[in-house]
């Protein structure tokens, strides 16, 4: 791709909102692989158009009657003459009370938890560099030893890759990730696998959040599904497209070898 075109702001705008002819989607979707700080930005603005959509649904883009054209109503004569003092107070009244319902109403979208900013990157992540063929990883399997260390001290955590075997999926590599959310929380750990149908798994690794609480949490995003958990030492996004069952069976593998105990025994029972 020698020839690739300078990316904009606008190019990466109709990305986000799907409007870009495929092939120069697949430009900007490999410009963007190898610019990871702004691919994290891209998914801050996904986030946004998903809270839009949440607090409006289809409203947002029906046309608004011409009754309601605020040019027109301020021409009116008529609302000249019986718009008054006290229609204006009520007016503002009403206007605070929407406002802050809506604040309310919205503060989950806007401000999301950070569970939830978490899984949303992990998604993002994966449905970027899962299509990948060359650049999928950054440290492939082979320097195993290299990756481990590197990804362990840049997390700050042990980061040791589940085996996956028994499942049919092997470790690809993986990457380091700008860290989720609009406030940096430290850098995440992507680790990738791959079974013999050339299907992928993406394992996303941070450590704990702020709250370090230990939870649980299955959730589709973009027809992808991710099992994630948490404890007081990391977090873990396990993400992909595989029927349930197997999905299932996955997540749980990794969730036993990933699960921290102090005396190194085996990780907690999964679905407790």
């Amino acid at each position: 791709m020698t020839n690739l075109a300078p990316v904009s702001e606008t190019d990466l705008h109709a990305f986000v909102d799907g409007q870009l002819p495929p092939e120069r989607a697949a430009e900007v979707e490999a410009w963007l692989a190898a610019h990871p700080d702004k691919a994290a930005e891209l998914v801050n603005w996904q986030r946004q158009n998903e809270a839009l959509t949440a607090l409006f649904g289809s409203t947002a883009d029906e046309t608004v009657p011409s009754r309601l054209d605020p040019h027109l109503i301020a021409r009116s004569p008529a609302a000249s003459r019986s718009f008054g003092w006290s229609q204006a107070a009520a007016a503002a009244v009403v206007t605070l009370a929407l406002g802050g319902a809506l604040g309310w109403a919205g503060r989950d979208y806007f401000s999301p938890p950070p569970r939830q900013e978490l899984i949303a990157s992990a998604v993002s992540a994966h449905a970027l560099y899962v299509k990948e063929n060359r650049h999928a990883v950054e440290v492939v399997a082979a320097d195993k030893d290299h990756l481990v260390s590197w990804l362990s001290n840049r997390v700050e955590r042990p980061i040791n890759p589940p085996d996956l075997a028994a499942d049919g999926f092997t470790l690809v590599g993986g990457r380091l990730l700008p860290g989720y959310g609009e406030q940096s929380a430290g850098p995440a750990a992507q680790l990738m696998y791959e079974n013999a149908a050339q299907e992928r798994v993406t394992v996303y690794i941070t450590a704990a959040l702020p709250d370090r609480r230990t939870d649980k949490e299955f959730t589709a995003r973009d027809n992808l599904d991710a099992f994630y958990w948490a404890n007081d030492k990391i977090t873990c996004t396990v993400v992909g497209d595989l029927p349930e069952a197997q999905m299932q069976a996955v997540a749980k593998k990794v969730y036993q070898q990933l699960t921290w105990r102090p005396d190194g025994a085996p990780g907690g029972t999964w679905g407790t």
